[in-house]
Order: structure tokens, then sequence, then C-alpha cells
């Protein structure tokens, strides 16, 4: 039993296109990079003692960073949950979402577009994690709520305009 909550610990929330994209990483760095690693490896070696080999060095960082997150990816993608957007009722915020809000703290300021996704998506500009502050606050709200988000340095108060 704890082996389950140990899975449900590592799932994955990404949309289809966000599973695409973790694959295509993946294989790139299995595929292309794995090799390219593997032959300046190879060419610093033949330059000969390698204690004071900078290339070696450098190359073999290199390559345990590649492993290290293609271990990452490999786990991302095994565990991952594909977010139904079709599922999103328009009526209540959830994952695959897109959120237009207004900020209520600043007058004059202009609405603004969020897309709720995994944190593996976010991106700081319009897709948010529903693991971040104001993505939490968000979810299962719906059009006209007002919500209160604490951020390091104040208290921003949204409203929901449109969700789709």
């Amino acid at each position: 039993m704890a082996d389950n909550n140990n899975t449900e610990d590592k799932v994955t929330l990404v949309t289809k296109d966000g599973f695409k994209k973790l694959k295509e990483e993946l294989d790139h760095l299995r595929d292309v990079k794995r090799k390219e690693i593997a032959a300046r490896i190879k060419e610093a070696i033949s330059y000969g003692d390698l204690s004071e080999n900078s290339e070696y060095e450098e190359a073999k960082n290199e390559q345990a960073f590649i492993e290290g997150r293609i271990l990452e990816l490999e786990d991302k993608v095994k565990y991952a949950k594909i977010i139904d957007e079709k599922k999103a009722d328009g009526k209540a915020v959830q994952l695959g979402s897109t959120v237009k809000v207004k900020n209520k703290t600043i007058k004059g300021s202009k609405a603004q577009e969020f897309v709720i996704v995994g944190s593996t998506e976010s991106d700081w500009v319009n897709k948010i994690s529903n693991e971040s502050p104001v993505g939490k606050a968000l979810l299962d709200k719906h059009v006209g709520d007002k919500i209160k988000v604490h951020v390091p340095a104040r208290i921003i108060e949204y409203e929901i305009l449109e969700v789709d």
C-alpha cells in the first residue's frame, strides 16, 4: 500500500501537448545528445593524460547532466497523467482551463488570460501551474468569483471574467 502512495506522489499532470514535448526532449537526449557526448569523450580521451584534460572533464560533466535529465524525463513520462482538456465544462476552473481574470488590486489593469496546467508545463507567462498561488486559488472557482492571492509582496485580488 505504501508503494501506491509513492506512485501518486510521482504523478506528473500534463496536457497532450506537454506530454508530446516531454517525449520529444527525451527522444532528443537519448538519440542525439548521448551520441554527441560519447563522441566528445572519445575525442578527449585521444588527447592523452586525463588528469589534466579539461575537454574530458567538461564532456563527463555534461554526460552526467544529460543522464540525470534523461532519468528525470523517463520518470515524468512513465507517471504522466494527461489532462483531458475537453472535460473542462467551462463552469468551474480546473486543470486545462483557460481563465480570463481582472486584477482588482491595480486600478486600470488589463484583463489577463491564464491556462491552468501541471507544474511541468508552467511557463511564467500565461501557463500557470495548479500548484502556484494563483493557480491554486483559481481552481474550482466560477465566473464572477473574486479570489485573493497571497504573494510575497502583497495580496492581489482577481475577479474571474471567463472560463473556457
